[in-house]
């Protein structure tokens, strides 16, 4: 039997679990919906950060990454709850939260804000190979985590070898990254509410 402390820690890591698949479906299909109402768009020419400058796509924009990091922090704070045990994965947690928070700068300080755009911007896509990295080391200290955590440092380089290549415009190698966490986070976000829901029902 579930005391009430353990049923809400489970409770919790399903709300998270579900935001962690949410948060990259929302934010890609309003990333998409933005480029679909910004015919001038062009991935060898643009920034992704271009479509939020003005008009219906900059809020369909700049609102996936406020809503998206929202998400984010929501399964971040879900995630730091499995590797608190682990000095790397308290880390880690810690550094993909700001990741999330940095997301939603972007979106509240589109390009029209000024340099500040640039900063958090860089700030989340540094961040993001970092804590995916962390995360994914802590992940492979136990020996039921190995496969998990190789996944996870997997996305960490794939989210930062990109930028290492030549590209006519940082679109693309923003969206490969992007998308990199995008998979990450709904494959952990599906693990993460599965093993919550099992260990809910164990304890019925």
């Amino acid at each position: 039997m579930l005391s009430s402390k353990q049923a809400i820690k489970l409770k919790k890591l399903k709300i998270a679990g579900i935001c962690g698949v949410l948060a990259p479906i929302i934010g890609l299909t309003l990333i998409l919906l933005a480029i679909y109402y910004s015919p001038w768009f062009s991935w060898t020419e643009n920034a992704l950060s271009d479509l939020g400058v003005q008009g219906t796509a900059a809020i369909l924009f700049n609102s996936s990454l406020v809503v998206g990091g929202v998400l984010t922090i929501i399964f971040a704070i879900g995630l730091r709850e499995i590797l608190l045990n682990r000095t790397l994965g308290r880390i880690g947690t810690l550094i993909f939260i700001l990741d999330g928070t940095m997301l939603c700068a972007i979106g509240i300080f589109p390009e029209t804000a000024g340099d500040i755009h640039f900063y958090v911007s860089v700030a989340f896509f540094v961040l993001l190979p970092v804590s995916l990295f962390l995360n994914g080391v802590a992940m492979m200290q136990e020996s039921s985590e190995r496969k998990t955590g190789l996944f996870t440092i997997t996305a960490g380089i794939v989210a930062a070898t990109v930028w290492m290549l030549q590209w006519s415009a940082v679109a693309i190698p923003e969206i490969i990254a992007a998308l990199a966490a995008f998979v990450w986070s709904i494959v952990l976000g599906i693990r993460m509410f599965m093993q919550a829901s099992r260990s809910q029902l164990q304890s019925e």
